[in-house]
């Protein structure tokens, strides 16, 4: 909630005025903390997402000898057999 005077319009109206963090604890609104301004207030509200760190390597086996079942084995592969 903006601390400054006047009427209370939407966030975007003054965004350098103080905030005040109000949270609802069931029966009323009470003050929690006050930040200096809208961007302040919008990062202590709602934090980034914790980044998702991808391993270095992969938790899978090696590759297997061969080109896959997928796939029709070459004339020269059929000699070798």
């Amino acid at each position: 909630m903006p601390l400054g005077g006047g009427p209370h319009r939407g966030t975007h109206v003054a965004p350098g005025t103080p905030r005040a963090i109000e949270e609802w604890n069931g029966t009323e609104w009470t003050v929690v903390g006050v930040v200096e301004n809208l961007a302040a207030a919008q990062a202590l509200l709602y934090p980034p997402p914790p980044a998702e760190k991808k391993p270095a390597e992969w938790d899978r086996p090696p590759l297997g000898k061969g080109r896959g079942r997928h796939r029709r084995p070459s004339p020269a592969e059929e000699r070798d057999q």
